[in-house]
């Protein structure tokens, strides 16, 4: 069954690229760049990927980015990811980035861009991998920031194929980002955001009401409220859900508690995503296997899953149509 997990083709809506920034290639990145590391060695960097809830996380992220700092940085990143995704049996992966994170630190937005552009036309290339870029606003900043932002990157909308909301959701939340996403709207540009992770189910209702999302990245709080559950079932609104990344953030105890069952039960259309692989215990086939071994699922719900994922994904309808095919035969 695991090899068969494998060779499932699978779809990835949910991954931050900076999220998949492993300690050898962390350590490898400080070099050529000249920064100092806080970590001795990378097994002590591999030992502080512990972490109590997401902003400790988040701190140990933030510190971690800081090794980007080229075109060709961003480019090995991405082209370290894509080649384990594509190992892994994953067919497409939509990636976001934080151009905040790197912007503040004086690295120019062309850069990561640039690089990233590069990597998905490589990933396309050597793998058969096709990729969307989603460009994604730190919600514990400013929205007047995340505008000038959204502005700034006008010469580069062509590449952008969703925006997006992450970081810190407590205390944050999507009604904040009102304005940008309206200017989002009118740019033609798809937008997503994450909501219910550590926030509340009525941060789901105001992503869709206030920022008229197409996808919720997450969204298990939707199970505190059974409004939003009927809601979120008669739209087939999708939700990028990360289970190994809930456990590791304390969202909840452990695989076998996770509320993925009963999404799914509540007829949810959901999808399986790994978020921050290198913090959070792997990429997709870690999250599919969790999920084997947890619930016992059966190919079945896998193929539903890999097909939800299929069904709302930034591709080409002829894309769509071929990873179906694809699928079906599995």
């Amino acid at each position: 069954m695991k090899t068969w997990l494998r060779d499932l083709p699978k779809v990835e809506l949910h991954l931050h690229i900076e999220g998949s920034l492993e300690p050898e290639l962390m350590f490898a990145l400080a070099e050529r760049n000249g920064v100092a590391l806080p970590y001795a060695t990378v097994e002590e960097a591999r030992a502080a990927y512990d972490f109590a809830d997401l902003q400790s996380f988040l701190n140990l992220y933030y510190q971690g980015m800081g090794v980007l700092h080229t075109e060709q940085d961003f480019f090995d990143l991405a082209m370290d990811y894509f080649a384990r995704a594509a190992a892994e049996g994953v067919v497409h992966v939509e990636l976001s980035f934080d151009p905040q994170a790197h912007m503040s630190r004086g690295v120019a937005l062309s850069v990561p861009f640039a690089g990233l552009e590069r990597a998905m036309r490589e990933a396309e290339s050597r793998w058969g991998l096709s990729t969307a870029l989603i460009m994604s606003f730190l919600r514990d900043r400013s929205a007047d920031e995340a505008m000038d932002v959204l502005e700034q990157a006008a010469p580069y909308y062509a590449q952008i194929d969703a925006v997006g909301l992450d970081s810190a959701e407590l205390g944050n939340p999507p009604s904040k980002f009102a304005a940008v996403f309206e200017r989002a709207k009118a740019l033609g540009l798809p937008r997503v955001a994450h909501a219910g992770e550590e926030g509340p189910a009525a941060y789901i209702d105001e992503a869709l009401d206030v920022l008229d999302v197409c996808r919720i990245d997450h969204g298990v709080a939707c199970l505190q409220d059974e409004a939003l559950i009927a809601r979120l079932r008669a739209s087939q609104m999708p939700l990028t859900v990360c289970p190994l990344s809930n456990v590791r953030l304390k969202v909840t105890k452990t695989m076998s508690e996770h509320p993925l069952p009963a999404m799914l039960d509540q007829g949810l259309k959901v999808t399986l995503n790994s978020d921050d692989p290198a913090y959070f215990g792997g990429g997709m086939l870690n999250n599919f296997t969790a999920c084997l071994e947890a619930f016992d699922w059966d190919r079945e719900r896998f193929k539903t899953l890999a097909a939800n994922a299929i069904d709302v994904a930034f591709m080409p309808e002829t894309r769509r149509d071929a990873l179906r095919q694809r699928l079906a035969s599995c």
